[in-house]
């Protein structure tokens, strides 16, 4: 759909400017500018639900398309784009972004304008990776992004913050030099940086596997697959509980983004050539890291490994659909992984920013998060209590919640691939509630441990207000998820059926 109101351009630009604005205006008034950056979160979430109100979803093709001229003699366009697979995720990005200045309201007490500013402005470049329809584009709005949660990292994390940042920013920028390798062979074959034009082009299986490769060395660090995950829980244990919740609720989702929007398109005989390989990889993510889980002691370094663990389940949809249609020539089999891994992207980023946010609670307040530092807190925190409750049963996949739609699908397409696959995906029902579960039991129920648990007080206004909305959206979609379905369907539909399907084997 084209619109005379630029939206998508209002979308990147109102959040980065915003955040200017907040970063000028400084801490002289810390109220002031607590208002501010929250008044532009919202104005930037309602932007996305203006986007969402005006979104035709009968449509598989780019809506809102913005193009201009940007560097002519490498024919590098500022070019937006909006379909049924970035909605979702843009709608994500806005409406965490103002939990996130929520959260940190009475948490952040230095540099506090800085601090909102570089939500603000991470949040324009994450929109812009969600709807760069030029490869060029993509790739600054993708590298951009690392700065200000370097930042957020670096300054407000905890005593380690300088190892984890280092060690952030160089496993996902080293991996993100590859894919501009790839882009760059791309552009030469096609002449053009447009995506929409290289998921055209027609490539050898042996050069599909080399541009795979490239692509798999960037998106798989960012989702992160195993075994090049070891940077997550060091970059979630010292980064400040609004760092934890955009990593996990959106910057992980960057690296499903990517395959779906390059590497399945654009190398599908590569694709479906290494799907054992990815699918070996998300197996191991599913159950080996889910055991790696159950053996922690500090919370959010349990719930890191639990995202890589959920994060498993999108990349064996994404592939299981070849190994799928390759079995049965089932389109629609395929396409349900597919789906399957874009609603886990969608549940996981609300189930993990939750979690996040229920553990910077109790850090606020106690100041450890050492499971075994805790114990009785229901006793002190009843409201607080049945919040996290409802979102560790979310996290272990209780039908009824968003946490149960995705992961139901994708094991029901795995298991048209293969029982076994099926089989193992299976398991992290059992180990989901086995870790979520036994840290909520540790810290919740059982006598007062000690006096600090004894003084705890409940949650306040904000953070109620905060968890409410959090706990609408995860029962929201898990009772009623066909909203999220009706926009990414004929999108999902069109790239297998047009676009993958078509490619497959003819080379």
């Amino acid at each position: 759909m084209d619109t005379n109101i630029p939206l998508l351009s209002l979308l990147i630009w109102t959040p980065i400017l915003g955040g200017i604005w907040v970063l000028y205006a400084g801490d002289r008034q810390e109220n002031t500018v607590k208002y501010l950056s929250l008044s532009v979160a919202f104005i930037t979430f309602l932007l996305s639900l203006l986007l969402y109100a005006q979104f035709d979803t009968t449509t598989h093709t780019m809506q809102f398309v913005e193009k201009t001229a940007w560097i002519e003699s490498f024919n590098i366009n500022y070019h937006l784009g909006v379909d049924g697979i970035g909605l979702p995720l843009i709608l994500l990005t806005t409406f965490t972004t103002v939990l996130v200045i929520l959260a940190g309201w009475e948490v952040i007490e230095t540099r506090v304008s800085q601090y909102m500013a570089a939500f603000l402005i991470l949040t324009g470049f994450m929109n812009g990776v969600f709807v760069a329809l030029d490869a060029m584009l993509f790739y600054f709005f993708w590298e951009a992004m690392l700065i200000p949660m370097f930042l957020i990292i670096g300054i407000w994390g905890g005593p380690n913050r300088v190892y984890a940042t280092v060690k952030f920013f160089l496993y996902t920028f080293l991996g993100s030099v590859f894919m501009l390798v790839a882009l760059l062979y791309l552009y030469s074959q096609a002449g053009s940086f447009n995506i929409l034009d290289l998921h055209m082009l027609p490539l050898p299986l042996d050069v599909q596997k080399l541009i795979f490769v490239a692509f798999f060395l960037a998106f798989a660090v960012k989702i992160p697959m195993w075994p090049v995950h070891t940077w997550l829980p060091d970059a979630h244990v010292e980064a400040p509980t609004g760092g934890s919740v955009i990593l996990a609720a959106i910057m992980l989702k960057m690296g499903g983004y990517g395959f779906i929007r390059f590497s399945l398109p654009i190398a599908p005989d590569a694709s479906a050539a290494l799907d054992g390989f990815m699918i070996v990889l998300s197996l191991i993510a599913i159950v080996y890291i889910g055991f790696v889980a159950l053996a922690q002691q500090d919370m959010k370094k349990l719930i890191a490994y639990s995202s890589i663990s959920h994060m498993g389940f999108v990349t064996l949809g994404f592939f299981v659909a070849f190994s799928i249609y390759a079995n049965t020539g089932s389109a629609e089999g395929a396409i349900m992984g597919i789906e399957g891994a874009m609603m886990q992207m969608i549940s996981h980023g609300f189930i993990s920013g939750a979690l996040f946010i229920c553990v910077g609670v109790l850090y606020d307040r106690m100041h450890s998060r050492q499971i075994n530092d805790y114990g009785g807190v229901v006793n002190t925190m009843p409201h607080f209590a049945a919040f996290m409750m409802l979102f560790a049963m979310a996290n272990s996949g209780l039908p009824g919640t968003s946490g149960f739609v995705g992961e139901f699908l994708v094991i029901l397409s795995s298991y048209q691939a293969n029982f076994w696959i099926a089989f193992l995906a299976a398991l992290t029902l059992i180990l989901g509630a086995a870790y979520t579960l036994w840290m909520y039991k540790r810290v919740m129920f059982g006598d007062v441990a000690n006096e600090k648990v004894a003084e705890l007080k409940d949650i306040n206004s904000r953070e109620t207000l905060i968890l409410s909305l959090l706990a609408f959206v995860v029962l929201l979609f898990g009772l009623w998820p066909a909203p999220v379905f009706e926009i990414m369907h004929p999108t999902i539909e069109h790239l297998f059926e047009h676009i993958i399907q078509p490619k497959l084997g003819i080379l």
